[in-house]
């Protein structure tokens, strides 16, 4: 029988579930838990090994690295916390960790985690920080890269969800009630950066930090497709978004920053994971844990935690570029597919992936492993968002999500030869592929890189799929080692996927900006497509002033 077809009975079942004093032990949850057929859970850390994973990220040797978040909702003015950074290694390969290294002990507010260039990024609301890292421990003292993200009134709004862009970028997350004014240390507030909901990104060689797109309500969670576009994951109003450089989207309330946005774009799904009615109605109950059966059917509640477009080897083709999401108040992750219209990529509703029967059960991040399975972290509680008086510290678990058992991962990608982080970009593997351009982007710094792997990834460009091409342009782009083309030729070369990308690229550079109008205007009167046309409408706001209304006429 088709595992569709049991899902009315674990929901009814699931939608009776009391709350007990105590979540399911953490040796006893995977079992309980409902995936498609040929999937397996494995319980990879669980309490008291673990608690409070709030965040966590992998670096090159693909071990994990767990940010264990004891500051909420109490979260402290004067820099001092317990927060944790830890290292969860599985060393023989059977899903679960086996050794575990304390990085961090003293740290707060921290609420997300990268690795990279020497050391780790911390989201640690009002600041973000860069650990430099040696030998598994710090070898200098936390560098405060930015600071002014908003401490006093961003309850669980704090800013989120670190992730390298396929640009070199540095992204992150930003919640409606954390009202900001972003810049260096020492920055007077007139030279700053405001923002509140939206995604944001710094780049971490030129130092440069700017607001990608602003709107939303609670974003946690982003990640990009094959075709290097982004979307984040989002709570109470649209779950899933689009997202593109410029946007203005729409916001659960106030107005956008820009005074003069007349209108405001939506999410790119027409339907919603919880029933007609408004969103308080969709919530758990907080004493039984039940979800009504309307809300169960729809996908289980309107708050959505991290996002994961998955990009492996292990997973069955019907799920590769499909995006999945934790539904707090459903205990379950949804999944989503992701087709493309005439100029953007829109949702598509498919089943919910996984139920995990436990009503302490709080996805909060997950994200595709180096050995194809997907690992979740879960916070763990009877509580969420609105109910955060209470809060139970000594649970958490993170869990892997395999279709039968996946080969480990044991390698070095920082140890890859020049030849080897290009093939990288032909691989499979996403995870490799994105570890890799970031290894070469690190490499790039010390020194020329050589003449053979530029043209080899020049040749992947000319020769490869959409998503091969891209991942060679990103690789050039990250490393210097190509230029942002300014004429029609340059950028019009190569299919629309690609002269999507090249025309970003061309427009990041504000001095660049003013030499492209002409070859903006060429290609809005030639080139037909939407999306091609959507790339240039985003452009307008990177041009100077005087010149955005011939291409504003044009388009």
């Amino acid at each position: 029988m088709s595992w569709k077809f049991l899902l009315p009975l674990v929901l009814v079942f699931a939608s009776r579930l009391s709350a007990a004093d105590r979540p399911i032990a953490p040796k006893d949850a995977p079992g309980k838990m409902i995936v498609p057929p040929g999937f397996k859970v494995t319980l990879f850390a669980g309490e008291p090994d673990i608690v409070q994973p709030i965040a966590f990220t992998f670096d090159d040797r693909g071990r994990m690295w767990v940010v264990e978040c004891l500051s909420y909702p109490n979260w402290t003015a004067d820099g001092k916390g317990k927060d944790r950074v830890v290292i969860l290694e599985d060393t023989d390969g059977d899903g679960t960790f086996d050794k575990k290294t304390v990085v961090i002990d003293n740290g707060s507010n921290l609420s997300g985690i990268e690795f990279g260039f020497g050391g780790i990024w911390l989201c640690s609301t009002p600041n973000l920080l860069f650990v430099p890292i040696k030998d598994d421990k710090p070898s200098g003292p936390p560098q405060v890269i930015l600071d002014g993200w908003n401490l006093k009134e961003a309850k669980h709004n704090v800013f989120n969800s670190l992730a390298w862009g396929p640009d070199g970028w540095l992204y992150g997350c930003n919640g409606i009630q954390t009202k900001s004014w972003v810049g260096k240390p020492g920055t007077p507030k007139k030279d700053r950066t405001f923002m509140d909901c939206g995604v944001w990104r710094y780049h971490p060689t030129r130092k440069v930090f700017e607001v990608f797109a602003n709107g939303t309500t609670n974003p946690w969670g982003l990640d990009w497709d094959e075709n290097g576009e982004i979307f984040i994951t989002n709570c109470v109003i649209d779950h899933l978004w689009h997202v593109v450089p410029g946007g203005r989207y729409q916001r659960m309330y106030g107005e956008d920053p820009h005074p003069f946005t007349y209108g405001l774009m939506g999410s790119c799904v027409d339907y919603k994971h919880y029933a007609s009615g408004h969103w308080t109605e969709a919530r758990a109950d907080l004493k039984t844990g039940a979800v009504s059966q309307a809300n169960s059917d729809a996908g289980g509640g309107h708050a959505h935690v991290g996002c994961c477009i998955y990009q492996g080897e292990n997973f069955p083709k019907e799920y590769r570029n499909t995006l999945f999401t934790c539904n707090l108040h459903g205990n379950r992750l949804n999944n989503d597919g992701l087709p493309r219209a005439d100029s953007l990529v829109f949702g598509q509703r498919r089943p919910d992936f996984l139920f995990a029967n436990d009503p302490w059960f709080r996805g909060i991040c997950l994200k595709q492993g180096p050995d194809g399975a997907m690992y979740v972290s879960d916070w763990c509680d009877t509580g969420e968002c609105h109910n955060a008086v209470t809060v139970d510290r000594t649970n958490g678990r993170i869990f892997r999500v395999s279709y039968g058992d996946p080969k480990p991962f044991q390698a070095d990608v920082s140890q890859f030869s020049y030849d080897g982080l290009v093939q990288a970009q032909f691989s499979r593997n996403e995870w490799l592929a994105r570890h890799a351009r970031r290894v070469l982007q690190e490499k790039a710094l010390d020194g020329q890189v050589p003449a053979g792997p530029i043209a080899m990834l020049e040749d992947g460009m000319k020769q490869g799929s959409d998503p091969v091409k891209l991942r060679c342009f990103a690789a050039l782009r990250a490393m210097g080692a190509i230029q942002p083309g300014r004429s029609y030729a340059e950028i019009v070369a190569g299919t629309d996927v690609l002269r999507r990308k090249k025309l970003r690229y061309a427009l990041e550079s504000p001095s660049t900006s003013g030499d492209l109008t002409g070859t903006l205007i060429q290609l809005a009167k030639n080139l037909r497509l939407p999306a091609s046309k959507f790339e240039l409408a985003s452009a307008l706001q990177r041009l100077p002033e005087a010149s955005r209304t011939a291409l504003g006429i044009e388009l």
